[in-house]
């Protein structure tokens, strides 16, 4: 009975541990630029920004979502079951000790564990990691109490299609964009009504102290016992004792380089489409289809839609990238961190109206509007409504591609070893001496 109730714990810990990697994985496997700016801001808060190559991070960006992934789904199939429990206990004793640097210092406000996906405090993920870790541990004390899914034989091709299948969609979505957009900016937000602050929102609160001085004595004091006109002030200081709401979309103005004026208003309250050309550096975005996008910027200006290029380089940068594409459309300056978080591509573009995103794409997937339509207003084109690819069904392609193979394969392999199981029992039977009574 007791090994009975040791068997069901392990499990019950294996199915936390793995589904939680999972997903985990997933969601920065197909974010992969995401996750490295996530790692950029680690490096930042331990001072060593600008000393690991951008190539690296984003190696490690990808490398580390398809670990995450990968024993994930071993846990899952109980496949290596010694190994894959170990590697789980090192990997939460290096994610617990960064979580609890982060509860400590606070240097980063958000993990970035699952991703733009679900965010957590630095208290609630230390409190996630400490669970993940001791369930880890219970895996990892009696690793062959995990049930297989799927025989030894078989296992191959799980490892492998999961390998495959992990680091494909980071690449993929590396090359176009992410295949699921948890972030503020994604097709169908209106950017205004992100921005909004309603009048009861929670309001952010201050705590002012005062410096007093009298007969050579100073002593500190707040609002509720300010003391009366004999004392002199010296300093006082305020501290934000507690956060208000903070809008999804915020940081965001638009500044226009030709006169330094704040066009914000007047992007997003435009009536009709517009085009944002989005690159945080153009010293490091690709200029390999510049032609496309001088081809779009001449469609827009001949049906009469705005198309501004959107961007945290300097004058010297912008340039520079006029005088490599012969770009024409005007300049306007942004933060940077709004400009990474609006779109997963350096460049990209995003068509909005109204307000609302309508789309986004990658400079390796920009829309080509053939000679015969280039008169034609964007409400008649394809590309001037949102795309059809809903979430349900981009996770039912999900389904369909990855779990359904490996559910059939699992299916088919536990039905062979039953089949197995039924003719050795058969011929065992069948041997058994007959004795008469």
């Amino acid at each position: 009975m007791k090994a009975k109730w040791i068997s069901i714990g392990v499990n019950v810990c294996r199915f936390i541990v793995a589904l939680t990697f999972i997903f985990s994985g997933f969601v920065k496997a197909i974010d992969p630029l995401g996750t490295q700016y996530k790692i950029n801001d680690y490096l930042q808060a331990l001072g060593c920004e600008g000393i690991v190559p951008p190539i690296v991070t984003l190696g490690i960006s990808v490398l580390l979502s398809a670990v995450e992934f990968y024993t994930g789904m071993m846990l899952l199939f109980a496949i290596n079951r010694r190994v894959m429990s170990r590697v789980a206990v090192v990997f939460m004793v290096i994610m617990t000790i960064i979580t609890f640097w982060l509860w400590v210092a606070n240097p980063i406000t958000d993990c970035g564990c699952f991703g733009d996906a679900v965010h957590l405090t630095n208290g609630q993920t230390l409190l996630k990691n400490v669970v993940l870790l001791a369930c880890a541990l219970v895996i990892a004390w009696k690793p062959l109490s995990m049930v297989r899914f799927i025989s030894k034989s078989n296992q191959w091709i799980v490892k492998n299609y999961t390998a495959i299948f992990i680091i494909l969609s980071s690449i993929w979505c590396l090359y176009d964009l992410p295949l699921f957009d948890f972030r503020p900016y994604h097709v169908g937000a209106n950017i205004p009504e992100g921005m909004r602050i309603t009048d009861d929102a929670e309001q952010p609160e201050f705590e002012t102290t005062f410096i007093m001085e009298k007969d050579g004595k100073r002593e500190t004091f707040t609002l509720e016992n300010y003391p009366d006109s004999t004392w002199t002030f010296i300093d006082s200081k305020s501290v934000q004792t507690k956060e208000g709401y903070v809008p999804p979309i915020h940081d965001f103005s638009i500044i226009s380089m030709e006169s330094g004026e704040d066009i914000t208003e007047e992007v997003l309250s435009y009536k009709d489409y517009t085009f944002l050309l989005i690159s945080p550096h153009l010293e490091d975005a690709s200029d390999t289809n510049f032609g496309e996008i001088d081809q779009l910027y001449e469609y827009a200006q001949a049906n009469g839609y705005p198309f501004y290029g959107l961007t945290a380089s300097n004058e010297k940068a912008v340039a520079r990238w006029r005088e490599l594409t012969g770009a024409e459309y005007p300049f306007c300056t942004m933060d940077e961190i709004t400009l990474k978080t609006m779109i997963r591509s350096n460049p990209g573009l995003m068509l909005i109206k109204d307000g609302t995103i309508i789309r986004k794409w990658s400079h390796n997937s920009l829309p080509v509007i053939e000679a015969a339509l280039a008169t034609q207003p964007l409400e008649k084109l394809d590309i001037g409504h949102m795309p059809k690819d809903s979430a349900p069904k981009k996770i039912l392609s999900i389904l369909l591609w990855f779990a359904l193979p490996l559910f059939l394969l699992t299916l088919a392999d536990r039905l062979w070893a039953w089949t197995k199981w039924i003719k050795r029992k058969s011929k065992g039977n069948q041997e058994q001496p007959i004795t008469n009574k």
